[in-house]
């Protein structure tokens, strides 16, 4: 155990010889040593410890109590450019079912939904005449959601289309989306339409947020409200939603710093 090693190294033997700066000193040793995120975590595990040993009455004092791990770099989301996302939807059309792939990534962008959500769509969950989807999201909240014409054109040609000699192959399956047997598509094989697509587009740094990520940074740089992003991507605190803006902003600080002529 890093710990152990650590208080044996600077001779703390005995439970009554660690104090709270030697519990402070542990933690900065971590400094630069590990990540910030392992860092926190084992800094967690010492708090345990320490509190176990007062729950046990192997010691009096707690010197961990007020030592807490530093806190964690918030990661920016990775957003791609319009352009980027484009040539993935254009690169369905490479897929050997290039109607439903068109589909998946159309609705993934022009909706924001997860992953997860795109595979439990049900047909009936389609509205294409107030243009609009009914998402199940986390806690089983539902949530409408407003669908673009690019992402109802390609689902409409998909059901139309392939979904018909898929449906055939299974055992009529009333998802969305299904697989080559005619069963329901699972989400990994969701996120697999889109990965192939982007590798075939050379488009690197995909995960299967990307898409969500991208929907909501492209939302606020044109903008929308944060509220109203938070409503459509599904989030219970706005917060969650406040890292895009921070993202937006990046971007038009590096607008601001081409464009003004005293940026510099």
């Amino acid at each position: 155990m890093r710990y152990e090693n650590w208080c044996t190294e600077n001779s703390l033997v005995e439970l009554g010889d660690i104090t709270a700066n030697s519990v402070n000193d542990f933690a900065t040793s971590l400094a630069g040593d590990v990540s910030a995120s392992s860092a926190a975590r084992i800094v967690v595990s010492v708090r345990g410890f320490h509190k176990f040993c007062v729950a046990e009455d192997w010691t009096q004092i707690n010197p961990a109590v007020d030592v807490h791990p530093v806190s964690i770099p918030r990661r920016l989301p990775k957003a791609l450019s319009y352009e980027a996302i484009t040539s993935i939807i254009e690169a369905t059309d490479q897929s050997d079912l290039a109607e439903r792939d068109r589909a998946i990534v159309e609705l993934l962008y022009g909706t924001g939904i997860r992953i997860s959500e795109l595979s439990n769509i049900d047909l009936d969950d389609i509205d294409s005449d107030s243009g609009t989807v009914v998402v199940t999201g986390k806690g089983n909240k539902q949530r409408l959601i407003p669908v673009g014409t690019y992402a109802l054109e390609a689902i409409e040609k998909y059901v139309r289309g392939e979904r018909l000699e898929l449906v055939a192959k299974g055992e009529g399956s009333r998802k969305l989306f299904l697989n080559k047997r005619g069963k329901s598509l699972s989400r990994q094989s969701a996120w697999e339409c889109v990965s192939q697509a982007a590798k075939r587009a050379d488009v690197t740094s995909v995960s299967p947020h990307t898409m969500r990520h991208s929907y909501a940074t492209h939302l606020l740089e044109r903008g929308a409200d944060v509220r109203t992003v938070q409503e459509l991507l599904g989030h219970a605190s706005v917060t969650t939603t406040q890292v895009y803006t921070l993202v937006t902003v990046d971007t038009l600080r590096e607008i601001y710093a081409a464009a003004h002529p005293r940026a510099k």
